[in-house]
């Protein structure tokens, strides 16, 4: 069966090299630094850091992974879904309670189930530049708006690059090392480390990428890619402001509100902020796709 006529993967490529470079931060950061000066985790040294990847690799890169996935497949032929199907299922046990516990961030044997789905869509999207290219989608219609977002989302993540890294920036435009209490616990403002701020960021990133090849993919599949892209864009916009919010503002004592958690789901307004948010990012990628804008 010929392949798809489908888009180049170079997005896709893109966003797989920005999470390899995450995951090469996270080891050597969580490998270097003691497990007390970190958030979360017990393991010292090397098997800290692959151990803290790991667990990085669960979530959130088996859920931007369930999207790239989706993208190969726009190249792959209809055969490719045997390898597919599979991926995206073992993806989206990384969404099963306990899988990965914000409270304990160390490695388990479960998470060998949402990265090997990882590893099998890294194939087929090493699969999908065979088929098609390692090129980039045409100018589009939102990429100005791309652009934006991509540098309003970059200066707000600032202190999360430098906590990723391992280090904190001088007080001044935001603060990090500047001690409070968390959870009946003294920590510091931004923790050294990976935040869930950082993640929501990487998502967006990550979406954003990968919304220009799906304006350009036919038929139902291209309606999921884009249906699935609006979820995660708005879900990691709203952890994203949601950390940076509490640990800018909020803990500055500059507001008295505490934007409440929204990593995981419930009856609660923070989720209808997301599903409206996801409304509107769907309207405008729908817009785009039909050549409405």
């Amino acid at each position: 069966m010929p392949p798809r006529a489908g888009p180049a993967q170079g997005e896709a490529l893109a966003a797989w090299g920005l999470w390899a470079v995450v995951l090469l931060a996270i080891v050597v950061t969580y490998a270097r630094l003691e497990p007390t000066d970190l958030y979360h985790v017990s393991r010292a040294g090397l098997p800290g850091g692959l151990s803290r990847a790991l667990v990085e690799v669960n979530f959130p890169v088996a859920l931007a992974a369930i999207a790239l996935s989706l993208v190969a497949m726009g190249a792959l032929s209809k055969r490719a879904w045997w390898v597919a199907g599979p991926a995206i299922v073992l993806c989206a046990v990384t969404a099963w309670p306990g899988v990965v516990d914000q409270d304990d961030l160390d490695a388990r044997w479960v998470n060998a189930v949402p990265a090997l789905g990882v590893a099998l869509s890294l194939a087929l999207t090493i699969g999908a530049v065979r088929q098609a290219s390692a090129g980039f989608v045409p100018r589009l219609r939102l990429d100005p708006l791309r652009v934006v977002l991509t540098g309003v989302t970059l200066f707000v993540a600032i202190p999360w690059i430098s906590a990723l890294l391992g280090f904190y920036l001088p007080e001044g435009l935001f603060i990090m090392e500047r001690p409070g209490i968390e959870n009946g616990t003294t920590i510091a403002a931004v923790h050294l480390g990976e935040h869930h701020g950082f993640m929501g960021t990487l998502l967006v990133w990550t979406s954003l990428l990968l919304s220009r090849p799906a304006a350009v993919i036919g038929g139902r599949l291209g309606t999921a890619v884009w249906l699935y892209l609006s979820i995660a864009l708005a879900y990691g916009a709203v952890n994203m402001t949601q950390d940076a919010w509490n640990e800018q503002l909020w803990k500055r004592d500059v507001v008295d509100w505490k934007i409440p958690s929204a990593l995981l789901p419930a009856l609660e307004p923070i989720w209808l902020v997301t599903f409206g948010l996801t409304g509107v990012v769907a309207f405008l990628l729908r817009a785009e796709r039909r050549g409405r804008l």
